[in-house]
Order: C-alpha cells, then structure tokens, then sequence
C-alpha cells in the first residue's frame, strides 16, 4: 500500500503515475517527471492519495517545477512545434510518402550542444529519407533522427478512443502488443467485418485477446449448436450459446419454446463448439 499521483504532459494526453514521495502534488501544480533525458515538466491531475497496490515499482516524482523549469518547458515546446512544422514542408518538398506523428527534442545541457530532434513518422513502406535528414539538420541546426513506426505504435503514440468509447489500451496499460489473429474473431462469434474488429489501427483489436482464453474453456464443456440435450426444462436441442453468461440456449421439444440454462444444468453429448448452427437448428447462435 502506497501514495500515488497521476500526471500528464498534454492536456488531456496520457496519464502517468508516479510515487509523490515526499511532495503533495494537487490538481493543477506542475511536477518534474524523471526521463532517461533528464527531469521534464508534467502536469499534476490526480492529487496524490493512498492505494491498495504496492508503489514500489512506480517512479518517484522528482520536485516541483520553479520559474526556470517552467521556461525551459515552453522552449522545449516550441523547438518540437517548430522541428513538425519544418518536417512537414521538407516532406512535401522531397515528395516523400511520410505523415509525421510526433516530435521529441533535447535541449542543449548547458551550452555544450547535445541539442538532438527525433521526428517520429509513418509510411506504407520503407523510405529513403537521407536527404531529407540533411535538410532538417541543417534547418533545425541539430542533430535530427527518423523513426518509422508500425501502425500500432503510432496508435500509441497519438493515443485516441476506441470503439468501446474509452482510451486506446495501447495507450494506456499495454506495455507490449501479443498477437492477436482472425481465428479469435471467429471462435467469439463476432462479424468478421474489418469495420467492426478492427482498431483506430487499422489492424485487429488488441481486446480480442482479453476474452479468448474464456471462449476457449467454454468450448471444451459446453455442448455444440444444434446437439441434443436434457434440461431442467425438459428435453430439446441447442440453438445457441452466451458465452458471458456461461449458458445455452435450448429450443424445447414439448412446445417449441427456447429457455437459457447454465452448462452445468445441461445433460448431453458435449462436443466442441463450431461457431456456426446447422441448417435445421433454426437461426443463427447467439454470441
């Protein structure tokens, strides 16, 4: 149990939670975040509270922000708003295929140079931007590097909502991407509609994969569409399954009804789960 706080360095960009130590951040004060380039100015929008999660492994916050911070803040803002809009004329002047996404820059440490623009971009394939790099340089009078990143890294690095209306996950607590195939669109029943499975990406969504070992474990006890059963409601055959609800849905032989019962109250042939219901079976199963 600890005291964490949560800070960001974009209005309403990403959140990152930091160990207050022994400072009370409030909502609105700015903080220096440690970076593997040196403290950076972040703004406080999580007051620092006590949560049940051991803080051990969380950074700690590095000070309050004074004057000179806060000036060296605003010029780091402004060299990374003049490196992207520099980049973007060179691009259109070099007639290269690259969309910046976003800027970092380095400030000189006391005067001893060191200052070093990285422009992050996308591509639909590799690119020769060597005489781009030049040019940049010598615009920027920095050293300049480009970095290409995947699709799902420039999600992460823009951030965004999704489909289910809250922040991107990749953009939020997924330190690593696992893959993540049409074969767990398939075995949850969903459209196989790239308009509907897939991501602010373009590729599938990462959620895919949260619910799959569930679906997983239900084929292997529940039995299959279209197979018959006995219920506690009487005989029948399954149209259907609700894999959330850990229940099947059987059409009675009696009168023609359908009732939902759990799988553990269901007696018959189990077999594994096709995803799809035979033609007789009447309608398709419910995911």
């Amino acid at each position: 149990m600890g005291m964490l706080c949560a800070v960001s360095f974009n209005r309403y960009g990403r959140l990152y939670y930091l160990d207050p130590g022994e400072f009370s951040p409030q909502v609105g004060d700015r903080v220096l975040v440690p970076t593997d380039d040196g403290p950076e100015v972040a703004e406080c929008v999580w007051a620092a509270q006590w949560v049940s999660e051991e803080t051990d492994g969380f950074p700690k916050v590095a000070g309050l922000a004074d004057d000179r911070d806060l000036r060296r803040d605003e010029t780091l803002r402004k060299r990374k708003a003049e490196a992207k809009v520099a980049a973007k004329k060179l691009i259109k002047a070099h007639e290269l295929p690259m969309k910046v996404v976003a800027v970092d820059h380095v400030l000189e440490q006391n005067g001893n140079g060191g200052a070093r623009t990285t422009i992050y971009f996308t591509a639909p394939h590799r690119v020769d931007f060597r005489s781009l790099v030049r040019d940049l340089g010598a615009t920027l009078r920095c050293r300049v590097e480009l970095r290409q990143l995947s699709a799902r890294d420039s999600a992460r690095v823009q951030g965004g909502i999704g489909s289910c209306g809250r922040d991107l996950c990749c953009a939020t607590f997924l330190t690593d991407f696992e893959p993540v195939t049409i074969r767990m669109a398939k075995d949850q029943d969903l459209p196989l509609n790239p308009l509907r499975i897939s991501g602010a990406c373009g590729r599938l969504m990462c959620c895919l994969k949260y619910e799959h070992p569930l679906y997983q474990k239900f084929q292997t006890s529940a039995p299959a569409v279209g197979s018959r059963v006995t219920t506690p409601e009487g005989d029948g055959r399954v149209v259907g399954h609700s894999v959330p609800k850990d229940a099947v849905t059987v059409r009675l032989d009696s009168d023609g009804s359908r009732c939902s019962c759990s799988v553990a109250s269901v007696c018959g042939p189990r077999q594994a789960y096709e995803g799809r219901e035979p033609a007789d079976a009447g309608g398709p199963a419910s995911a």
